[in-house]
Formats: structure tokens, sequence, C-alpha cells
């Protein structure tokens, strides 16, 4: 190897010690920039597009999957649940009993198309697609840009730069949310913030119960006024046509009676305290 030689060698080894990602971008489809997709295009991607990496999640209960999708131009992660439990009688680890337990990734499905049905954009696109030992899951979106989950705000608190007012609106918007699905299962793994201070509300495969009261009724003290029109516009043919076949008809009944506890405790509370007091305009970031 003459000088010359050697030199340029040099150089290249160099430049893929000081910057390797450069050299495997080429070669990993992941590393691509990102896409932006309409939602007609997502969910075709979601669907159609072929794994090329999988690995497991360690947080949660439920079984999760985590994989890495490529379309041959976009590439995208995606969460997969293929749970679907029913049981008469549910004991937890704690000593909680729940009659008509059911534990299923349709609901994931429902979540999202329940809430595009009522103008919410913060819980993530998820499709029905069969994976490849052929089971029926719900393939689901994963979020980007995720700062921290509920668990490390309440420890480290809420980042200064964000404002107040909007964490505050969007935390009101899920407690309806939750109260309307009947969620069972809103942990502190499943509420994301973005870097910007969005909220994503993820995994709701314990919701959708046919209890028609309200679990926590006492934490609804404010509603966005945009969700609480889209509530009262709810109608059984509305929720059957946006869930399609991941909701049973009695669950759908179930949401209607809530929905209207819920609209009358806003109502009460109009009375008590003044429209202004209790509605309140919000667009998420």
């Amino acid at each position: 190897m003459n000088q010359l030689h050697r030199a340029l060698f040099g150089v290249l080894i160099f430049c893929w010690i000081s910057a390797p990602h450069t050299f495997l971008a080429a070669q990993d489809p992941a590393a691509e920039p990102r896409v932006v997709l309409t939602p007609e295009e997502m969910e075709r991607f979601l669907l159609t597009a072929k794994i090329i990496k999988t690995r497991g999640i360690s947080t949660g209960i439920t079984a999760t999957t985590r994989v890495t999708l490529f379309d041959g131009k976009v590439t995208h992660d995606a969460q997969i649940q293929t749970v679907d439990v029913s049981k008469v009688l549910f004991e937890g680890a704690r000593g909680t009993r729940e009659l008509n337990f059911k534990d299923t990734y349709r609901y994931n499905i429902a979540g999202y198309r329940f809430a595009r049905l009522l103008g919410l954009n913060n819980v993530p696109m998820s499709v029905e697609r069969r994976t490849d030992r052929g089971e029926s899951g719900a393939y689901t979106w994963w979020v980007d840009d995720v700062l921290m989950d509920d668990s490390v705000r309440f420890k480290k608190g809420t980042p200064p730069e964000w404002s107040s007012s909007k964490t505050a609106s969007q935390i009101h918007i899920m407690r309806v949310f939750d109260e309307l699905i009947a969620n069972q299962d809103r942990n502190v793994g499943n509420v994301l913030w973005t870097t910007e201070g969005k909220m994503w509300m993820i995994d709701h495969t314990r919701a959708f119960r046919l209890t028609p009261t309200l679990k926590n009724p006492k934490l609804l003290e404010r509603c966005e006024q945009g969700l609480f029109e889209a509530m009262r516009g709810l109608t059984l043919d509305s929720i059957t046509s946006a869930a399609g076949t991941s909701l049973l008809k009695m669950e759908a009944e179930a949401i209607l009676k809530r929905r209207d506890a819920i609209v009358k405790l806003f109502e009460e509370k109009i009375k008590e305290r003044g429209k202004g007091s209790v509605l309140y305009a919000f667009k998420e970031p």
C-alpha cells in the first residue's frame, strides 16, 4: 500500500468511526427521513407494509410486539397486540373483581375510530390485520417524538416551557374520553407526551365496558366545547358506522348511556357555575 492509498484508507476509517450512521443509512430503510402521510395513506401503510424488524416491549401487562414496517418507500414502527380474552369473572392481582371482563385488541381499533368521530386526534391510528402467524390483531401507529409518559411527568414535573393551560386542557379531554369509553386501564404508561407537549392516549384493550355508570365522575370538572357538542350529537348509527366490527351493538349502546350521564353532569355544572367556567375551546397541538 503506497502513501496515497494509506492516507485515503485512514480518512475512510476516521469517517466510519466518527459517523457510522451515515454509512448505515444507505442500507437501513429505517434511517430515511420521515414522511408525512394522509390518514388514508397511513391506514394503507399499516395494512400492507412488510415487517422488516420485530422486538418485544418490556412495559405493560398485555404482551405487545413492536415492529418496523417498510412498504418500499416509507419506514415506520407500529405496535401489534393480539390479545382477545373474555371471562365471566376476572380477579386481578390486587383482589379486584370484574364481571364480563374483556381484554381485546378490537378496542384499540374502536378507540381510534371513536376518537375521530368525536373530533379528537390524540389516539393513534389502529387497524385490524393478521400477523405472520395468522392471528388477528391490532396494528397501531407508533407515536413519534415521545418525550415521556405520565410516570416520568409525575416524577420530574411538567416541562416549564409547556403551557400549563394546554396541558390541563388535554388532561380534561382525557378524563371525559375515558369515562365515555369506560376505560379500566388508564395507567401512567398509557399517557404519552411529545416534545411539543401534545398528549397521546394509547392502549385501550380494557375499555368499552357495558356499565351505564361513570367510574370517576368527580374528575369531570371541565369539558372542551367541541367535544361536548360532539358527545351530544352521538347516535347509535353514528357510533356503529364509525366503529365497524370493532364494537358490538351493546357496547355502542353502553357508550350512549354513559354519554347521557356525562352531558347531564356538565349541564348541571353550567347551571351552577356558568358556561364559561365549565366549557372551553382548545386546539390540540
